[in-house]
């Protein structure tokens, strides 16, 4: 009894080729490497991540307010409030760019709710006494989320406003 032949098989028994067999060795090796290189090299991980969170930010025209509330926070931390003003002109306004108002502003989480207008009941008053205030009226209010830990701030949400501040 050849052993050889009971190893090898003829021509009838042979299942796959050999010219095949080589070409799927070198294939599974081949994905083999690019897996176990891409875990080594941690080329997944390079990749920053943009901080979510949900909001909704409303301008009421009518009642000359703005109003932000925080929903969720997805993989924030927290989020901050920023305006901008179009017309800034004129330095001595209260709060032109909210920054006064830094902490109604900053820091927000799951169910804060900031109001902005020039009524005394808002969150964020904005003062109508001075004669500039009509500068200020229109620009934009934005959201922005905050992953603390990489310093990660994302725009999740902004909202143009034309208003009417004038006392």
């Amino acid at each position: 009894m050849d052993v050889k032949s009971k190893l090898v098989g003829d021509e009838e028994e042979r299942a796959v080729s050999p010219v095949i067999g080589v070409i799927l060795m070198v294939a599974i090796t081949v994905i083999l490497a690019a897996v176990i290189a891409a875990f080594v090299l941690d080329l997944g991980g390079s990749v920053g991540q943009e901080a979510q969170a949900g909001v909704t930010v409303s301008v009421d025209e009518q009642a000359d307010e703005i109003r932000v509330e925080v929903t969720s926070l997805g993989n924030s931390d927290y989020v901050n409030i920023t305006g901008t003003p179009r017309d800034k002109g004129n330095d001595d306004l209260y709060n032109p760019d909210w920054s006064s108002a830094e902490g109604e502003l900053s820091r927000l989480s799951v169910g804060d709710v900031v109001t902005i207008s020039t009524d005394s009941s808002a969150d964020v008053q904005i003062d109508s006494s001075y004669s500039s205030v009509s500068d200020y009226e229109s620009g934009t209010v934005s959201v922005v989320a905050v992953i603390e830990s990489d310093e990660t701030e994302t725009s999740v949400a902004s909202e143009d406003y034309d208003l009417d501040w004038s006392p």
